[in-house]
């Protein structure tokens, strides 16, 4: 069985555009990774939290 993997749109935190994050549904509590912007190419700091079947990302600056 594969993990599902939830697509959330997001603003970058550096050029504002809107881009689609993936998350798997399954994995650890919480964890942080750093991935670039699609768009601009600046490295965010992506946030990933899980609690049941609920899972939330959040994009920060990589450079603060």
């Amino acid at each position: 069985m594969q993990p599902f993997a939830d697509a959330q749109v997001l603003s970058c935190p550096y050029c504002g555009e809107e881009v689609e994050v993936q998350a798997d549904a399954v994995g650890p509590s919480t964890e942080q990774y750093v991935e670039d912007c699609s768009v601009c190419c600046r490295p965010w700091s992506v946030s990933v939290t899980r609690e049941g079947e609920e899972v939330w990302v959040s994009l920060g600056r990589d450079d603060d």
